[in-house]
């Protein structure tokens, strides 16, 4: 908000098997089990999703594309109330670079093709490059209401999400020119992500507990899902096998799971007060959750469905929006209300380092990351 492999439906494939005893006849027929997974239809023009079982596969540890691999590493900060960026070596755990952007920067996106960084100056409406070879701050291009910023999976469009006008703006990726604009019955509008197969995006309405579901190709709202009233949602990810979404609502203090195909909720998993951002491990085995309101990260078993661990700030923080290091050993968030950045090692979840930066840091990015493109928001990758 402004100011301020996995088995997810093992019940249900269980359920279907029979329970009489197997016979030699059927043992016979088991080595079909193990033929590869039925490939997905995709949307027209996304790349190949190598491992339908793993969407993620491609941004494992050391799958630095060809793009990226000289870029240095470095984390960086939009400071919303203070209007600049902040520019963290992560190897010294110091920033090394700060400089004025637009008002109010809410995110920092790479584009789809890997090559730039995007800061969203949301009331400034405003987007300023930044050049991940240098670390340094390019052009500003007008942009209406850019409160976060996704790519669709083809890289024809950046979906600019202009959450006080209620809108997705389908906007040229490269030029940022508008192509088409989606306007959204509820308010609040401001996370995503897409279907293994690209063809759906799920987005979430935070003041108006809602999820909705769009046709990427035509545009197109062919979903609204309520969730419980009163309540907040935040972050979206896809689970890696892609048959279940996770949905983080800072005000039932945990996650939402929903099933994208028939568009419904199968479950919820309390996780901590202020239930915030969504960060997939670099083995896609556990996903990390930032717990806003209490200054927590909790460790979600992706296969179990169970919480592995629960990380604590000393002395306590405001764990926001982030993401993992490439060699998935640093989980960096933002202290949204204290202004500063944590580092946390996602071995045990010990504080490696605490960092003051500017005012109200929020959707930093860490930089490089694995992949062969970016999907948008502060780092999601395929």
């Amino acid at each position: 908000m402004k100011i301020l492999p996995i088995l997810v439906i093992l019940g249900f494939a269980l359920a279907g098997c029979s329970s009489s005893q197997t016979t030699p006849e059927t043992k016979k027929e088991e080595p079909q089990s193990a033929k590869a997974p039925e490939k997905l239809s995709l949307l027209p023009g996304m790349p190949s999703v190598d491992d339908p079982s793993d969407i993620y596969s491609a941004d494992h540890a050391g799958n630095l594309s060809s793009v990226v691999q000289n870029f240095p590493a470095r984390v960086y900060v939009p400071n919303s109330g203070s209007n600049t960026v902040d520019v963290i070596d992560p190897a010294t755990y110091k920033i090394i670079d700060h400089f004025a952007v637009g008002h109010q920067p809410q995110h920092v996106v790479p584009s789809w093709d890997l090559k730039r960084l995007w800061v969203l100056n949301d009331l400034g409406d405003s987007v300023t490059e930044i050049d991940p070879a240098t670390g340094k701050k390019g052009q500003t291009f007008p942009v209406e209401d850019p409160y976060n910023m996704y790519f669709t999976p083809d890289g024809k469009f950046a979906i600019v999400v202009a959450e006080a006008r209620k809108r997705l703006d389908f906007r040229d990726a490269q030029t940022m020119k508008l192509v088409d604009s989606l306007p959204v019955d509820c308010a609040g509008i401001d996370h995503m992500d897409f279907t293994a197969d690209g063809r759906f995006l799920i987005a979430s309405c935070e003041f108006s507990a809602t999820l909705l579901k769009v046709d990427v190709a035509s545009h197109k709202v062919v979903g609204t899902l309520s969730l419980e009233k009163g309540g907040m949602p935040q972050d979206v990810k896809t689970s890696p096998d892609g048959k279940v979404f996770y949905v983080a609502d800072m005000m039932a203090n945990g996650i939402y799971l929903i099933e994208p195909d028939s568009f419904t909720r199968i479950g919820f998993i309390a996780t901590g007060k202020g239930t915030h951002g969504l960060y997939v491990s670099r083995d896609s085995k556990v996903l990390y959750i930032s717990n806003r309101g209490e200054g927590t990260i909790t460790v979600l078993d992706l296969a179990t469905r169970k919480v592995a661990a629960k990380w604590k700030i000393p002395n306590g923080g405001s764990p926001d929006m982030g993401g993992v290091s490439a060699d998935g050993k640093v989980l960096w968030l933002s202290g949204r209300y204290n202004a500063e950045v944590y580092a946390f090692d996602t071995n045990d979840g010990h504080l490696l380092a605490r960092i003051k930066v500017g005012k109200g840091p929020h959707g930093l990015c860490v930089y490089p990351q694995p992949g062969r493109y970016s999907l948008g928001h502060t780092g999601v990758f395929r």
